[in-house]
């Protein structure tokens, strides 16, 4: 009798570490707080506070608070709601006895794969009672275990296209061929897998009930949707895999070359697993918000672009937008900006970057193609521009007193102590040889993703 009444409060403790520990997987600079219970409140239900910046969790019996300094984005609610949704399933799971045999299932695999898994479909997670199998978490295992394999000595890059749960009017429910096999770990131990699609031009489609169902094209299934605008930019390496999810539910789920998971849905990357981790990218909100600072689109639109792609060519950078052009002299020196034309009554000294000048004199940004951008954004240094696009200078080294003092926790290197200085001065994209980009303003970091 004694490990009957004692087992409820061992689980309910056990329990509440484990929300602490997934809530905190994914907002570590959060502050987690156990608080009393009201015995009026609701079981389960994540609420906002009036000012956003805190959220109180009604789970499992626990009633917790989280609160941060800045205010909390719906995304981030959304995947909240579903570290509950997870811990509640688990939770019922292990009181219900009469479903044991289903414990292996939903127990397998890392937690916070589970929770990516709720937050891109809920459906195995929306009743009582257990809906599995979990199609997301067994693609996630997949590309999980094939990151840690080679063929023929090479890194391996997939992906899948999970076909979606509503309505879509340019693609048929495809029909589960005779003796198809779930995509699900199991399929890791076949190596010819490994070359069936390679994730960036053709994607394993799989159906509804996780089987595999056909190989695709990726820009072949998008073509029916060119017509419609992405709601954030993405990587042109990408930019099809978005494409391709704007209807009908789709998610696409992606090893990269580089050995990073991506997952997109609706038309925009929602996580990345990146350095050991899943983030969520909460992308809408962040783009908004540089879009907001630069206050030009066009602009705020190329820049971010460029930033993604060098990302993803894992090659770094420093994009600064400049509040006010004429501070241009005290970030750069006279001869690093495009306006110095050494020759044109100038002293040149040769074999000097200004020699060049000449070919991007009273240029504007927008005037030249991407790529270029992009090619003289790799030049060790910085490009620096003013909010009308007009281009002042290009592979500059920018002018910064020293920091250590002020801002001793984010000093890392040379290029984020330059975005940090530059940043007084306007708005910064620094985007890190290992595909982390970071936005500055006033001396802050805004986001990263």
């Amino acid at each position: 009798m004694l490990g009957e009444t004692q087992a409820p409060h061992f689980i309910d403790g056990l329990y509440e570490k484990l929300i602490e520990g997934g809530v905190g997987y994914f907002f570590p600079s959060a502050k987690f707080e156990s608080i009393e219970r009201d015995p009026g409140s609701p079981q389960e239900q994540v609420t906002l506070g009036p000012d956003g910046r805190s959220v109180t969790m009604n789970w499992l019996g626990s009633r917790c608070s989280l609160t941060r300094d800045e205010p909390f984005s719906d995304s981030e609610i959304r995947l909240l709601t579903s570290i509950g949704a997870v811990l509640g399933a688990r939770y019922r799971m292990i009181l219900d006895a009469d479903r044991v045999e289903q414990r292996f299932e939903l127990f397998r695999g890392l937690p916070e794969d589970r929770y990516v898994s709720a937050y891109v479909d809920r459906a195995p997670y929306r009743e009582l009672v257990w809906k599995g199998p979990d199609r997301v978490e067994d693609a996630i295992e997949v590309l999980r275990t094939t990151s840690l394999s080679t063929y023929e000595n090479r890194r391996i890059s997939t992906g899948a296209l999970l076909f979606g749960r509503m309505p879509d009017p340019c693609h048929k429910l495809p029909a589960r061929p005779p003796g198809a096999l779930r995509y699900s770990p199991a399929l890791t131990s076949i190596r010819t897998f490994y070359r069936l699609c390679d994730g960036l031009q053709t994607l394993a489609l799989v159906d509804e009930n996780g089987f595999l169902a056909e190989i695709v094209d990726v820009e072949e299934w998008a073509q029916l949707y060119s017509g419609i605008p992405l709601p954030v930019p993405s990587a042109a390496r990408y930019q099809t895999h978005s494409r391709a999810t704007l209807c009908g539910g789709h998610v696409c789920m992606i090893l990269t070359p580089n050995g990073e998971m991506k997952i997109i849905a609706d038309g925009v990357q929602i996580f990345r697993f990146w350095d050991g981790r899943w983030r969520l990218t909460d992308a809408e909100r962040k783009y908004r918000l540089w879009v907001e600072a630069v206050g030009n689109s066009e602009l705020a639109e190329r820049l971010f672009v460029a930033a993604l792609n060098l990302a993803e060519d894992r090659r770094g950078g420093l994009l600064v937008v400049l509040d006010d052009p004429r501070n241009a002299r005290k970030l750069v020196s006279v001869t690093d900006l495009v306006s110095y034309l050494p020759g044109n009554g100038q002293q040149s000294v040769t074999s000097t970057k200004d020699q060049l000048h000449y070919l991007l004199h009273q240029k504007r940004v927008l005037e030249v193609p991407g790529s270029v951008l992009e090619t003289i954004a790799r030049i060790d240094g910085a490009i620096v521009l003013d909010k009308d696009a007009q281009l002042l200078a290009f592979g500059a080294i920018l002018r910064h007193r020293d920091l250590s003092e002020l801002h001793p926790e984010n000093i890392e290197g040379g290029r984020t102590t330059a975005a940090i200085a530059a940043s007084e001065f306007g708005n910064i994209l620094e985007i890190s040889e290992d595909g982390l980009i970071s936005f500055f303003q006033k001396g802050k970091c805004v986001w990263d993703i």
